[in-house]
């Protein structure tokens, strides 16, 4: 039987529909199985699952990416959840990294997910409204820590701002000067309370009044209903005075045997524990970028405008290295940037205020450079200008 051309392509046409009918039907039936292992929480085997988290006190609110798939919908874990849930991905097959923002809960989290066998990453924290929106939540917070990893895991680099996560060996010995710091805070409070008093109604008021040879001159000259009062704040003040000795001597105790002049020792032992590993910079930008002692910058097109500086960094790292460069003036004066800015930094020099701050600033940022040189062996402090002194013979200055 002879088929016309035109009940061929009837044919055919009807064949054809029935093919996208049934290819239609199993698209169907994929997507409605891929929804349903979505909704059950199973993933592809083997899958790199990408976590972003946003940690709080008493909720760890997630958002997951499997490999280059939407982001799922946040889950909320507590605190205890978290770990032996990313254990039970890793015990499947998949590559887990979980990325979260540095915070005041330390680097607990990064190491138990460390030692899980995740790849974890503390960065720091940042504004995550990227469109202002106006709107910010825990979810969203997540879903955009989990998209920069998914970005930064495919190699851009300039996604996330990774903190170097200290060991806890580094974080226990760092906690002895900050608590040092802590101390002498609340001592100059209570130092500052009584002297407030004094000068309150008209009376004489030293700078250490509380101590025993001051103390016993002053009440001569006091009223006797002031007495009273400051012998409330003596016993706290001589006992914080206590332990702040005690603590001096034994960071002093781990300072190298020889230090340049006028750094003392106290200072070389807070300034290599808060760096903690003078070999994690390669360059001596990144030295002064840690400092937070860099510039600001606000430049576009022949416009160049440098403002205040970044103050990025460490600022316990800022402060002991801006204190130790007027030290290094008085101490070190043909230190060559000390030399350099002399004709500012002299007493007596008609210089403004803000010519000396910028002029310190820049003192400090070189010496930190310095100090790094010294430290990974890249030259010796001859080649600094720095003098060398006996720490035993050396006293130091005052505020060392």
């Amino acid at each position: 039987m002879k088929l016309t051309r035109c009940m061929c392509k009837t044919i055919v046409h009807h064949e054809g529909a029935g093919a996208l009918a049934s290819a239609g039907i199993k698209g169907q039936q994929s997507s409605s199985a891929v929804k349903l292992r979505e909704r059950s929480g199973v993933a592809p085997s083997r899958s790199v699952i990408k976590l972003g988290v946003d940690v709080h006190a008493r909720l760890h609110v997630v958002v997951a990416q499997h490999d280059h798939a939407l982001p799922r919908p946040p889950r909320r874990l507590e605190p205890h959840e978290l770990v032996p849930w990313v254990e039970s991905l890793l015990r499947a097959g998949h590559a887990v990294h979980v990325v979260y923002e540095a915070c005041g809960f330390g680097f607990g989290l990064c190491r138990a997910l460390q030692k899980a066998g995740a790849h974890c990453l503390v960065v720091a924290p940042q504004r995550l409204d990227e469109r202002r929106t106006r709107v910010k939540t825990d979810a969203r917070d997540a879903q955009t820590l989990c998209q920069r990893l998914s970005r930064y895991l495919d190699g851009n680099a300039h996604e996330l701002a990774v903190v170097r996560v200290p060991t806890e060996t580094e974080e226990r010995a760092r906690h002895i000067h900050r608590q040092r710091e802590v101390l002498v805070r609340h001592r100059c409070r209570l130092e500052a309370t009584g002297r407030g008093m004094l000068v309150n109604h008209g009376l004489p008021a030293p700078a250490h009044w509380h101590r025993a040879q001051t103390f016993t001159r002053l009440k001569k000259l006091l009223p006797e209903w002031i007495v009273p009062l400051l012998e409330t704040f003596r016993p706290v003040l001589l006992e914080l005075e206590r332990q702040i000795a005690a603590m001096t001597m034994q960071l002093e105790a781990h300072a190298p045997a020889q230090i340049p002049r006028g750094i003392g020792r106290l200072t070389s032992v807070v300034l290599s524990r808060e760096v903690c590993d003078w070999r994690r910079f390669n360059n001596r930008r990144q030295v002064a970028s840690y400092t937070g002692l860099c510039p600001g910058e606000h430049s576009s097109g022949a416009k160049r405008v440098q403002g205040s500086v970044t103050k990025r960094g460490n600022p316990r790292l800022r402060s002991a290295l801006v204190e130790l460069a007027w030290r290094l003036v008085r101490f070190q004066p043909e230190y060559p940037p000390v030399k350099k800015r002399m004709h500012i930094l002299c007493k007596g020099a008609r210089a403004t205020g803000a010519a000396r701050k910028k002029a310190i600033v820049a003192v400090a940022r070189q010496l930190a450079i310095d100090h790094w040189r010294l430290s990974t062996g890249r030259c010796h402090a001859a080649q600094l200008g720095l003098q060398f002194t006996n720490p035993d013979s050396c006293s130091n200055p005052p505020g060392c």
